[in-house]
């Protein structure tokens, strides 16, 4: 279907295009920025005067619960989420029922995806068996099935010389590894960020050492290998600090935060509050900040939304025996347009950070704004608010911003030039 988006202020970060103008849209692709073809008609066309036309943001860690834990969510719903959050591409992590370590498993959730058609999606596949760090998965096999990555999440390898291996055969392919820097030792049974409020509310803490030791063991092996390497929710201002010296060092590392890490601190669980309950966990306020002036620098150029949706008994425990994790993909532009509110962010670094950064981590045909580029795209609106929950489509409801007033309103969102979401 031919359609043209008029008048709309068009930003696409990876070229430094930010101007006033019209996008044409045929056979999947865009096919003009400016004036249309000649002899094309458009069968749909959207006014768009007022609006901000981006690419289609890209969200490097989205849990979309299938197969195994549909209770908390399917691809269906969770993609469908994606959309109203503006995410044209996601990547989804290998903690699924089976455990995404097998081409069987990395087909089923490409085959779910494609007919839900709200999103792209990207499997990260297992580098260990099960993810159990003691053999290493079918990598290859992984990788011409359409994983564009692979990792063990919090699931450390126990054994170093073991994990030296699998990122020296990664390497050999040129393959991307995901890192989740925690020492499994230091963060057994916390649930907090070891400091004053954990003390005060009598949780036992996850102190700041337990990213930084392995973060630092992590970045030797990287060096040691060759790997190219991701570096995934990081929470602490020394780690990304470890992360600029390594970048320095000429080391091939990217980084992404957790966008609710860039807004929430430990301080936010003094109620003992479970949908504050996160892995790893919420930090200080200095921490923040420090994760803050690196996005800003761009030694994380990737922002996401680390979203894992629960059903909602799994958060009306105890705080302790509640499951961690945060359903906020659907929030993704809103959430973060309030780093622009505040004046930590220009519009164009955010949707840099958003897009192309992402798109470029983890090497995705994503994140562009371009003729001949899939048209995979964001149409929002910037001076408008979404309520956080007026309507909802994730499964899960364990989001602390519901009820909150954010800024900016998704209106469209396309993949492959066909509407996905509209408002």
């Amino acid at each position: 279907m031919k359609l043209s988006i008029l008048g709309a202020r068009v930003i696409d970060p990876s070229s430094g295009l930010d101007q006033v103008t019209d996008i044409h849209i045929e056979a999947c692709k865009i096919v003009a920025l400016g004036a249309a073809p000649a002899g094309f008609v458009a069968a749909q066309t959207i006014e768009a005067q007022g609006l901000v036309v981006a690419p289609g943001l890209v969200d490097l860690n989205v849990a979309l619960r299938e197969p195994g834990y549909s209770r908390k969510g399917t691809i269906a719903s969770e993609t469908r989420a994606a959309a109203a959050g503006g995410v044209t591409s996601l990547c989804c992590p290998p903690r699924t029922k089976p455990v995404l370590d097998t081409s069987a498993v990395a087909e089923l959730i490409l085959d779910r995806a494609r007919e839900a058609g709200n999103a792209k999606v990207f499997p990260i596949g297992a580098l260990s068996k099960g993810l159990e760090g003691e053999q290493l998965a079918e990598l290859i096999a992984l990788r011409d099935t359409g994983c564009v990555a692979f990792g063990n999440g919090l699931d450390s390898f126990r054994n170093t010389r073991t994990l030296c291996r699998a990122l020296e055969y990664a390497a050999t392919f040129d393959l991307t590894v995901i890192f989740h820097s925690q020492d499994h030792d230091l963060a057994e049974g916390g649930l907090a960020h070891e400091g004053p409020t954990a003390s005060f509310l009598g949780l036992p803490g996850i102190p700041e050492t337990a990213e930084t030791v392995a973060l630092a063991r992590d970045l030797l092996l990287v060096e040691q290998t060759g790997v190219r390497a991701h570096f995934s929710q990081l929470t602490s201002a020394r780690g990304v600090a470890l992360i600029a010296q390594a970048q320095a060092r000429g080391l091939p590392v990217t980084a992404d935060v957790a966008l609710y890490q860039l807004i929430l601190t430990d301080e936010a669980l003094i109620d003992f509050n479970s949908l504050y309950h996160v892995q790893p966990p919420l930090r200080t306020r200095a921490d923040r900040d420090g994760l803050r002036e690196a996005v800003k620098s761009g030694v994380v150029q990737a922002i996401s939304s680390h979203h894992q949706p629960h059903e909602r008994d799994a958060k009306l425990a105890p705080f302790g025996a509640t499951e961690p994790g945060i359903s906020s993909v659907e929030l993704l532009l809103p959430l973060a347009m309030t780093l622009v509110e505040d004046g930590l962010l220009d519009l164009p670094t955010l949707l840099a950070r958003l897009s192309a950064g992402p798109a470029e981590a983890l090497r995705l045909p994503a994140g562009k704004l371009a003729v001949g580029a899939a048209a995979d795209l964001v149409v929002f609106d910037p001076a408008a608010s979404t309520v956080a929950g007026e309507t909802w489509l994730s499964k899960g409801e364990n989001c602390p911003f519901l009820g909150h007033s954010l800024p900016g309103v998704v209106r469209y969102t396309l993949v492959d030039g066909r509407i996905s979401h509209q408002a």
